[in-house]
């Protein structure tokens, strides 16, 4: 069972928008952040925003002003709101989740999840 499920990419013009979402299921005893990621053909997988449990947002420099991240925590859902779509957004992108569980026997372990990835093209 996948603790992270996607949906939301897509082929767009540049210019446009599109929100993508990444549902958690699951119980944990903390999450200390979640984010997205992605990875164009031959690059590094790079962060592009994320969200600390505290509320706070951290964004790379090329998505400032374009992109925002917030979060349903009753729907253990977070989200990505893009805008101004760029070419160079092309990518495959990946939430992420950071955090803390129990384990059966009743010890804490640090734990990182990703999702499956959503193609998002930008092309005209």
């Amino acid at each position: 069972q996948v603790r992270l499920v996607q949906s939301g990419g897509g082929l767009v013009q540049p210019g446009g928008s599109l929100r993508l979402s990444c549902a958690a299921s699951g119980s944990v005893f903390s999450v200390y952040a979640m984010g997205w990621y992605r990875q164009a053909p031959g690059k590094q997988r790079e962060l592009v925003a994320d969200i600390t449990g505290g509320g706070r947002t951290n964004y790379t420099d090329s998505v400032k002003g374009r992109f925002t991240i917030s979060r349903d925590n009753a729907k253990n859902t977070v989200y990505l709101q893009m805008n101004s779509l760029k070419p160079e957004d092309t990518a495959v992108y990946f939430c992420h989740e950071h955090g803390a569980y129990y384990s059966d026997y009743g010890d804490l372990h640090d734990f990182a999840s990703w999702g499956q990835g959503t193609q998002v093209t930008v092309s005209s």
